[in-house]
């Protein structure tokens, strides 16, 4: 039998990850669509000072591909997307990318069962099988500030790092206090005149508990391979327990908030700045977050925490809400992506010309295990709606979708010209249960980029990742409708 053609936008991660397992069940038939001219996704775009992941490499790295010499336990951007590069190097994934290729629009064609993708310079082409793959941290979000175009010092978001601008000595205003800006800000401070950090709301952070690995270490890892196994293991479970603590066993989190709390009142003496710097909203509203460097940086006599709301951005500087002016030469947006607008903005047409941003409205994207969406046949997600996670690495949740959409293809490979979309019934069961799942949970009593204008949480998954491995583990096709296409392609 003929593999159905394929088409993987993004060559992320998720992207890579989807034709690595293709690839290593023996699949070719696939084309990968990357609108930049290098793989890497986020870790290609975002080169911040200090830019790295808060989930340990030994997790945060794909499990058929591990590597035994990441220089330290918390890999920065440089070590993940040259780790990146060589799994892409050793697989011959290149081959099978083509770069540059920025696609507008995609739609299913129901005579043929085909998808026609549409592309930025006018090119059309044909798959059976679509898989976006662009995350949901590909397109930054900037505020909604009046004025925000009128400065005329340097401004940029922290995922557009302008390295062209030069801080030394200069005023610098920091927007924001996400997983880039506690990364950032310590890199930046000490070469800075001053530093204005403009919070909204104060993170929860916990101590990072990083390392160097030694030569002997790295040579554990590679010649005694069940070291790295047992570190990977630990790492894992350290991880899913703190995702029990969010949603299923919510007792667990207090330790966690001890340990949060202590961190603070050690690194921050002065209680004027340290209550400036005490969250008031619930543990785990927001995704905690990792630093012994950040705290620090905040205490320096060159930086101010500004708690008063902005009102507006000025030619020269950031009106506060009680009228003070904020000299500034540059601005850092460190203000977050636009997570909840899945696939935006590929406008994506299925079944009867209907438009996916329609079908899903103000209430927001949702999609059977995350991957499917009724009326939107042989299209599957990847880091689609509600597969976040709250603590874990999103790799091992890619894993478990390329898993579960490769058996879908291998289905499809058994039947020429036959479609899928997940059953309307099934999807809504599965939405009410994600629903039931998520309203106790810690997400639902704050705002974060986890829920959408309406209010929902279109971004998280309700539990452990174990859980979501489980439910993904087999394609069961009575899920599906399943319709043969009147004119036969493959």
């Amino acid at each position: 039998m003929t593999t159905p053609s394929i088409i993987i936008i993004g060559a992320g991660f998720a992207g890579l990850g989807m034709a690595l397992e293709l690839r290593r069940s023996g699949i070719e038939n696939f084309t990968i669509l990357e609108r930049a001219a290098d793989l890497g996704g986020v870790w290609r775009e975002n080169t911040y000072p200090g830019a790295a992941c808060d989930v340990p490499s030994p997790l945060y790295s794909w499990s058929f591909e591990p590597k035994s010499d990441w220089p330290r336990r918390f890999s920065e951007q440089r070590d993940i997307h040259a780790y990146m590069r060589g799994v892409a190097e050793k697989h011959d994934l290149q081959r099978y990318i083509r770069f540059g290729t920025e696609v507008t629009d995609a739609e299913f064609d129901e005579p043929t069962g085909q998808w026609i993708v549409s592309t930025a310079d006018g090119e059309l082409l044909t798959a059976r099988i679509l898989i976006p793959a662009v995350g949901q941290l590909s397109r930054p979000a900037m505020p909604n500030l009046p004025g925000i175009d009128t400065f005329t010092g340097a401004a940029f978001h922290s995922a557009e790092w302008d390295h062209s601008v030069d801080l030394t000595g200069k005023r610098v205003a920091c927007i924001g206090t996400g997983a880039s800006a506690i990364q950032y800000i310590p890199r930046i401070q000490p070469k800075v005149e001053h530093l204005t950090l403009f919070q909204r709301s104060a993170a929860w952070v916990l101590p990072k508990f990083d390392v160097e690995y030694s030569p002997a270490y790295k040579a554990l890892f590679k010649y005694l391979p069940p070291t790295r196994l047992a570190e990977r293991f630990a790492i894992w479970f350290t991880f899913e327990v703190l995702a029990l603590a969010l949603t299923d066993l919510p007792a667990m989190k207090g330790p966690v908030v001890a340990l949060a709390d202590r961190h603070r009142a050690k690194q921050i003496p002065d209680t004027e700045l340290r209550a400036k710097l005490t969250p008031d909203y619930a543990a785990g509203c927001k995704r905690g977050l990792f630093s012994n460097e950040y705290f620090p940086a905040l205490a320096q006599p060159n930086v101010a925490v500004e708690t008063t709301a902005i009102e507006a951005i000025t030619p020269t500087g950031i009106r506060t809400g009680d009228a003070v002016e904020h000299p500034v030469d540059v601005i850092i947006y460190g203000t977050g992506f636009k997570g909840t607008e899945f696939l935006a903005p590929m406008n994506i047409y299925g079944s009867g010309g209907r438009k996916l941003a329609d079908v899903w409205g103000e209430e927001g994207a949702r999609a059977y295990l995350g991957l499917s969406v009724p009326h939107f046949p042989n299209m599957f997600m990847m880091y689609g709606p509600n597969t976040n996670v709250g603590s874990g690495s999103i790799i091992y949740m890619l894993e478990s979708q390329a898993r579960y959409i490769r058996q879908v293809v291998e289905y499809l490979t058994d039947r020429p010209g036959r479609y899928l979309a997940a059953e309307q019934a099934i999807e809504q069961g599965w939405d009410a249960w994600l629903q039931r799942r998520l309203k106790d949970t810690p997400w639902n009593f704050c705002s974060s980029w986890y829920r959408n204008a309406a209010g929902r949480i279109t971004n998280n998954w309700p539990g452990a990742t174990v859980l979501y491995r489980w439910k993904t583990k087999t394609f069961t096709d009575a899920d599906y409708h399943e319709t043969q296409a009147p004119v036969a392609t493959d």
